[in-house]
């Protein structure tokens, strides 16, 4: 689908003011954004996500995101810029948002607790790169994950490629930290979970308010977790 710039003039119509800027935050678009509110759990998806493969899905990014280019202004006909909209699309749907799609979920395999290890067990500084679902821009920073065993145990880098999941999707860093432990807790079959993110939003620090020192920290506990001995002991761990 082309552009159609001659019904897309600045004439005050079509939700553009006669500056260009477009009325959107008259609908609450960018109160929404710039406070970063999250509307539920689960990562919004209609129901036919999937009807369409990843080829196609990057057939149709590759087009959308040239167009995009050219309406910035940008000279595809350059060396370097030729090749983007490709690249972009691939990024996007193998490598920034693949965990949008659940076949790329990974395999969790569970083992007998053997050792009768019955402490909590710690996953800290897991490397976190997300994408702010209001502006997609990147979320960076780390994970820390805790578990206590119920008779079952996991592969320690089984954690990292759940927490890697569920951040390589539009996220918003509350609903991931509750996603990470929920599933964390199906596949452990434990209440006893915790998972502390500490990240930097590229959404707050290069556009808005353009704060490059503050981060923002997310917490989840539940079971053995919400009791203040335990987790005062998993933020010791974890240098909080």
């Amino acid at each position: 689908m082309k552009i159609d710039i001659q019904n897309k003039k600045l004439n005050g119509v079509n939700g553009s003011h006669s500056n260009g800027h477009s009325n959107h935050h008259d609908n609450g678009y960018d109160v929404i954004g710039d406070n970063h509110v999250g509307t539920s759990i689960d990562t919004p998806m209609r129901a036919d996500a999937f009807e369409r493969s990843d080829e196609e899905k990057m057939v149709i990014i590759e087009d959308r995101f040239r167009e995009i280019m050219e309406v910035m202004g940008l000279d595809l006909t350059d060396d370097s810029l030729r090749g983007t909209p490709h690249r972009v699309a691939k990024m996007f749907v193998k490598e920034v948002f693949y965990g949008l799609n659940p076949e790329n979920k990974p395999k969790i395999s569970v083992f007998e607790n053997k050792f009768k290890y019955g402490e909590m067990l710690v996953e800290k500084n897991i490397n976190m790169n997300s994408t702010c679902e209001h502006h997609f821009l990147p979320i960076v920073g780390k994970a820390h994950v805790a578990y206590i065993s119920n008779g079952e145990v996991i592969g320690l880098s089984k954690i990292n490629r759940i927490v890697d999941y569920y951040a390589r999707r539009p996220q918003v860093q509350e609903r991931l930290t509750v996603q990470i432990a929920n599933e964390l807790k199906k596949v452990l079959k434990t209440d006893d979970v915790a998972i502390v993110i500490d990240a930097k939003h590229m959404c707050v620090s290069s556009r808005g308010i353009q704060d490059e020192s503050s981060s923002t920290v997310t917490a989840e506990y539940s079971g053995r977790f919400k009791e203040r001995s335990t987790r005062e002991e998993f933020l010791k761990y974890i240098g909080l």
